[in-house]
């Protein structure tokens, strides 16, 4: 009997040392940082590359006359330029500031909708649906009523911003608290959660890869809605990315117009990596991300 024992013992002890070599043997075969960081932007700057002939090639085809299409070397000499400039810097801290302002609101907003919809049977029976509309409408259509109620101001772009993000945080609020395992939040009553409590330490946990999905798509609906206000409502004593894209279409200018085009692409991108970071960090944290392969 006791042989058994120490038999079933050195048994498990074996199969223990050959999961934790297969682990470590994991580890040691899986890519470096460096190859995995090439891995993931490589194909990046081959789309660049590919976008950057395409342009090229549209040019020497003689479509579009030279003052309205301009090649890439005049462009990408602009932009040097450009970022040298302190109109760059002054127009992206009023825009930044905007973007910030507008988007905390939008997550604050919809972040109260949303847990309100998804707890509350007569909020989503009422409101449910209204969300979904609203993150479905163009949010330029917004602005004739904005101008409308708040002029041409600061006031008018806040409210579009916020009308533009606010639906999409609520509705990844939502799903998140829809797909919380009921099992999971009984346990959390079980185990004395109740009120806040049962919010903060088991359904948003729960509920933060849909919550983070729906603050990404939050932000590309407040940046393109601020993108719009900033084309739409110039105001003159304050300078913007917007702005001065509709100054260089009101002047003609079409390789400083095509280089706030790419300041503002590369916005975008910077801001979507940052997303993707944090995504890919609660992924690895709730263990549904392979850490040898990412």
């Amino acid at each position: 009997m006791a042989s058994d024992t120490l038999t079933g013992s050195a048994c498990t002890d074996a199969e223990i040392s050959g999961l934790d070599a297969l682990e470590i043997a994991g580890r040691e075969t899986g890519p470096s940082r460096v190859r995995r960081l090439w891995s993931a932007t490589w194909p990046k700057f081959a789309a660049l590359a590919l976008a950057v002939a395409i342009w090229q090639a549209v040019v020497w085809s003689g479509w579009k006359e030279p003052w309205a299409l301009p090649g890439t070397a005049v462009v990408f000499g602009d932009l040097g330029e450009y970022l040298l400039s302190s109109a760059l810097w002054d127009g992206l801290a009023t825009t930044a500031r905007r973007a910030a302002v507008g988007f905390a609101a939008a997550v604050a907003v919809g972040l109260l909708l949303g847990l309100g919809v998804a707890r509350v049977k007569v909020l989503r029976a009422a409101l449910g649906s209204m969300i979904t509309a609203l993150q479905t409408m163009p949010s330029i259509a917004w602005f004739p009523l904005a101008i409308l109620l708040f002029q041409l101001s600061e006031q008018a772009i806040f409210f579009v911003v916020v009308l533009g993000a606010a639906p999409s945080v609520a509705n990844g609020v939502i799903h998140g608290v829809d797909y919380v395992p009921p099992l999971l939040v009984r346990a959390g009553r079980n185990l004395g959660a109740r009120g806040l409590n049962l919010y903060r330490y088991v359904i948003a946990p729960a509920a933060l890869p849909a919550i983070v999905a729906g603050l990404k798509q939050g932000w590309a609906f407040a940046w393109r809605s601020l993108m719009a206000g900033e084309l739409l409502v110039v105001i003159a004593t304050r300078t913007s990315i917007g702005a001065q894209l509709t100054y260089a279409r009101e002047l003609s200018e079409a390789p400083r117009l095509m280089a706030i085009m790419i300041v503002i692409l590369v916005v975008g991108l910077l801001v979507d990596t940052a997303f993707g970071a944090a995504d890919k960090a609660i992924r690895r944290r709730w263990g549904v991300l392979d850490q040898a392969g990412n």
